[in-house]
């Protein structure tokens, strides 16, 4: 089976893929969607929407997962931040996908055993669980984090892996 995991932010939006047969996963690729600060609103949407589109095409996952959004303490940055999560989840709907979501410290919980692992530990665990993973970026560790999860959870959730 294979998932796409992805971390949505309105800057910087991580996706990685992973392969799942059985009880071994592989990492097949990762990245992040970078928009331009200065740029209006809808063309970072836009952007987000497009790149992950392509990234679905491209790898062909069967299955997507995404994390659970926290309240920031200003409401525009939450909004911003929803918007940016709702085109996370629809690039996936569009191609069939469903999307599972899971909050954050179920995903450090689930990848390194502690729900409240900092970023460093997350993408210790991560190059561990997948050793060929080649990320850049926590964002693109943290995408590939929500996907292990997903993996892990998946046929909790009533789903069975293919």
């Amino acid at each position: 089976m294979r998932i796409i995991g992805i971390d949505p932010g309105l800057n910087n939006t991580g996706w990685g893929i992973i392969e799942q047969n059985q009880n071994a996963l592989s990492y097949i690729a990762s990245g992040v969607i970078k928009s331009n600060a200065k740029a209006p609103l809808s063309e970072r949407l836009y952007l987000i929407d497009s790149e992950l589109d392509k990234v679905i095409d491209l790898y062909k996952p069967i299955s997507s997962a995404i994390e659970e959004t926290f309240i920031n303490k200003s409401g525009s940055s939450s909004l911003k931040l929803g918007m940016a999560r709702g085109v996370a989840f629809l690039a996936p709907a569009r191609a069939g996908l469903e999307v599972a979501e899971y909050g954050a410290n179920k995903v450090k919980k689930s990848v390194v055993g502690a729900g409240h692992a900092d970023k460093k530990q997350i993408q210790m665990m991560v190059k561990i669980l997948l050793p060929k993973a080649d990320f850049k970026s926590a964002d693109a560790a943290d995408a590939l984090a929500i996907a292990i999860c997903h993996a892990h959870h998946s046929t909790e959730r009533g789903r069975v892996a293919i």
